[in-house]
C-alpha cells in the first residue's frame, strides 16, 4: 500500500467516525500521537501493519458464524468461510502444524480451547465409549454426573508465576485454576533456569493430565523434546502456549529442540505479541486433537469473530515473507544487546540476559519496587509493565521487577545502537528514584523526567511509526 493510500484510508475512517462519536475519533488520534512519541517496552506489544488494522474494519464483523468452516450453524458465511481458511492455510504452513483452528479471540480463549479439547479427548471420550452412547446428551443422569465429577478432578502442572510462567496455566484467580488441580515447577534459585531434572521430578509426584509449557516472564529459550519426554514419562498431554515467543518461532530463530510444533500434543498462541498480528488467538494442533480443537466454538467461545480471522490471514501471509525472518532475528538480537546495555551499567537481570524477545529487571537493586519503577519510566516516556520476579518479595501486586521486550521498537527499526541509547535512558530514572513512604510512592525530579522524555522521542524521531499514515 502506498503511503497516500494508507492516508487516506485513515483519515476517511476518522472522519465517518468523527461524524458519529468526534470523542472517539479523537481518542483514535491521540493514541497514535502518544505511540509515536513514547518508547514502548512492552514485551507482549507490537505494532501491526496498515493493512491487517484496516482488515479489521469492514463488514464480516456483522456476521455470525458459528461452527467451523463449511460447518456452520448460519447460512451465508461462504465469505466468512474463504478468510478462516485462509488464515489456517497460512498458520500451517507457517508453523509446520498439520491442524490451525483460528477462531479463539484471544490467549485465554485459546488456552481454554486447547484445555477442554484435551478433556474431552481425554476423559469424555473414554466414558462415552464406555457408556455406547454417541454424545453427553445420551448419557444417562448418574453417569452425566459421573463424567462432571471426573472432568473437574483433574491436574495439570505448569511454570509457576514468580518464575515467568502465566495466569492461565492454573492458577486460582484464573478460571483455569478452578478448573484444574494445579502445581507448579520454578526455577533454579541460583540462575533463575528451569531445572529440568525437578521437573521431572514433580511430574512423577504429580502425575498431571496436562503438562505445560511456556512463559510470559521467562528469558530464556525453553527445551521442549526434554519437556515431551518428561509428559511421556508420566502419560501426560504435553501442551505448550508460544503466546509469548511465536514471532521467533515463526522467523526461525527457536528451531530443533526449542521449537514446540514438532514436540507437543497441542500448541496455543496470541497472534499480536511478537507475530505482529490483530488481538487475538490461535491453536495448532495434530490430527489426533484436530476434531475436539474444532469444536471450540460452541464449547468455549462465543461466536467467531470474521473480521478479526480476515486481519490474521492477512498477518500470517506477511509472516510467511522472507522479511520476517530478518525481522524475528533483530527482535533477539535487539534485545540481547539491550540486556549487556543495561547488564553493562549496573542492572541486575533475572538469568543475567535473555536467549529470546524479553529481558526481566530486578529492581531492588535500585532500591525500589516493581510498582515504583514502572510508573517513574512512564513519567518518562518509556512504557513498561511491573512483573514478579523469582521469589519475589513484593508479591504479584507491587513486584520487584520490570519486563521489557524489543518486538514493537524493532518494528519500528530501532537497532542495537538504538538499544544501548535505550539502556541508558532507563538506567538513569532507575538511578535517579528514590522509594516514597510505601511501596506505590516515589520519588523523581520532574525535570529529569521532562528531559529523558525528550531524549526518548529524540531517539525515536529516525524511526517514524506509521510514516504513511498522516491524519492531518
Amino acid at each position: 500500500m502506498s503511503p497516500n493510500a494508507e492516508s487516506t484510508a485513515f483519515r476517511s475512517a476518522l472522519e465517518v467516525i468523527r461524524a458519529v462519536e468526534p470523542r472517539v475519533a479523537d481518542a483514535i488520534g491521540a493514541e497514535l500521537a502518544d505511540q509515536r512519541e513514547s518508547l514502548k517496552l512492552i514485551a507482549s506489544e507490537n505494532y501491526a501493519s496498515p493493512a491487517t488494522l484496516l482488515a479489521m474494519g469492514n463488514w464480516f464483523s456483522d456476521k455470525y458464524a458459528e461452527g467451523t468452516i463449511g460447518r456452520r450453524f448460519y447460512a451465508g458465511c461462504q465469505n466468512v468461510d474463504t478468510v478462516e481458511a485462509l488464515a489456517a492455510e497460512h498458520a500451517r504452513e507457517l508453523f509446520g502444524a498439520s491442524h490451525a483452528y483460528v477462531q479463539p479471540h484471544s490467549g485465554i480463549d485459546a488456552n481454554l480451547v486447547a484445555f477442554w479439547a484435551i478433556l474431552a479427548d481425554r476423559v469424555e471420550s473414554p466414558a462415552l465409549k464406555k457408556a455406547q452412547v454417541r454424545q453427553v446428551n445420551d448419557l444417562t443422569e448418574a453417569d452425566w454426573f459421573a463424567l462432571r465429577r471426573e472432568l473437574g478432578d483433574q491436574r495439570m502442572l505448569g511454570m509457576s508465576l514468580d518464575a515467568g510462567g502465566h495466569l492461565t496455566h492454573g492458577f486460582r484467580p484464573n478460571i483455569s485454576g478452578k478448573m484444574f488441580d494445579q502445581r507448579s515447577y520454578g526455577t533454579d534459585p541460583a540462575t533463575g533456569l528451569i531445572d529440568y531434572d525437578r521437573v521431572a521430578e514433580a511430574a512423577r509426584e504429580f502425575k498431571p493430565l496436562i503438562l505445560v509449557a511456556g512463559y510470559s516472564a521467562y528469558p530464556r529459550k525453553v527445551n521442549f523434546r526434554i519437556m515431551r519426554e518428561i509428559a511421556d514419562s508420566v502419560g501426560a498431554t504435553f501442551m505448550v502456549d508460544m503466546a509469548h515467543f511465536a514471532g521467533l518461532v515463526a522467523g526461525k530463530v527457536f528451531t530443533g529442540d526449542f521449537d514446540p510444533v514438532p514436540h507437543a500434543h497441542i500448541v496455543t498462541t496470541t497472534t499480536h505479541k511478537s507475530l505482529r498480528g490483530p488481538r487475538g488467538g490461535m491453536v495448532l494442533c495434530g490430527p489426533e486433537l484436530a476434531d475436539q480443537v474444532d469444536r471450540g466454538c460452541p464449547m468455549v467461545l462465543g461466536g467467531p469473530l470474521p473480521h478479526v480471522m480476515a486481519a490474521k490471514a492477512v498477518a500470517l501471509a506477511e509472516a510467511r515473507r522472507p522479511d520476517f525472518a530478518d525481522y524475528a532475528r533483530r527482535i533477539v538480537d535487539n534485545a540481547q544487546a539491550l540486556a549487556e546495555g543495561l547488564t553493562r551499567r549496573g542492572a541486575k537481570l533475572v538469568t543475567g540476559g535473555t536467549d529470546n524477545h524479553l529481558v526481566l529487571i530486578d529492581v531492588s537493586g535500585y532500591g525500589l519496587t516493581g510498582r515504583q519503577a514502572e510508573q517513574a519510566l512512564l513519567d518518562s516516556g518509556i512504557v513498561t509493565n511491573r512483573n514478579a520476579v523469582p521469589q519475589d518479595p513484593n508479591g504479584a501486586w507491587y513486584t520487584s521487577g520490570i519486563r521489557i521486550g524489543t518486538p514493537a521498537l524493532t518494528t519500528r527499526g530501532l537497532g542495537t545502537a538504538e538499544m544501548d541509547a535505550t539502556a541508558e535512558l532507563i538506567h538513569t530514572v532507575l538511578s535517579q528514584t528514590t522509594s516514597g513512604e510505601s511501596k506505590a510512592k516515589y520519588v523523581l525530579d520532574p525535570a529529569l523526567a521532562d528531559k529523558v522524555s525528550r531524549q526518548a522521542t529524540d531517539l525515536l524521531g529516525n524511526f517514524p511509526l506509521y510514516p504513511g499514515v498522516d491524519l492531518g
